[in-house]
């Protein structure tokens, strides 16, 4: 029987695996993540898979759920802010303009040495807002551990205007995509 390892301390994505009713424990990586500059797909494939192989390392008997999710915005890839004034002057850009979160998802089952690997991506569009705005929400949210400085379940509907795609793959971890490799590849058995 396989137990599966998120090797994630996110709030958020346990949140929704235990939304999903799949059983699993916390394990953290003990990689450094890397930034592939105006390369977000590659940044977030390469560190979901370096977190797998990781926590493998120490479960070598479980399946690991890895994830990563980064900001693309104006050419850039942003991940977590490194501060509270980088927190502002990032959303302070944001106002009336586009960008795309992606998520990467890698599993790793027991015996493999690659990872199988997922990536969602999400358009969102800001509303048009200024430095009250932002000091309110970063007041409100203090969301210096989310990738781009904000989090769309949390306040979310102060800063943004409109989503095309996934709402949990902006909160870190693509529903659909867990939800349906755990159907395809864990037995209900395994999930107990």
């Amino acid at each position: 029987m396989s137990k599966l390892i998120l090797a994630s301390a996110s709030p958020r994505r346990q949140a929704i695996l235990r939304h999903l009713k799949i059983p699993f424990e916390v394990h953290l990586a003990t990689c450094k993540e890397c930034v592939r500059a105006g390369d977000p797909v590659g940044t977030v494939g390469q560190n979901a898979c370096m977190k797998a192989l990781s926590v493998s390392k120490r479960y070598p008997r479980s399946v690991i759920l890895a994830a990563d999710t980064v900001v693309s915005f104006n050419g850039k890839v942003l991940g977590k802010p490194r501060d509270y004034e980088e927190a502002q002057a990032w959303l302070l850009d944001y106002s009336g303009r586009n960008q795309i979160v992606y998520t990467a998802v890698a599993f790793l089952k027991p015996g493999h040495r690659d990872p199988e690997l997922f990536i969602e991506a999400t358009s969102l569009v800001f509303k048009q807002y200024g430095l009250g705005t932002v000091q309110d929400y970063l007041d409100r949210v203090k969301p210096l551990d989310r990738a781009g400085a904000y989090d769309i379940n949390e306040c979310g509907d102060l800063l943004i205007h409109e989503r095309i795609g996934s709402y949990t793959n902006v909160m870190g971890l693509p529903q659909s995509i867990v939800s349906a490799w755990v159907k395809a590849n864990l037995s209900s058995k395994e999930m107990h």
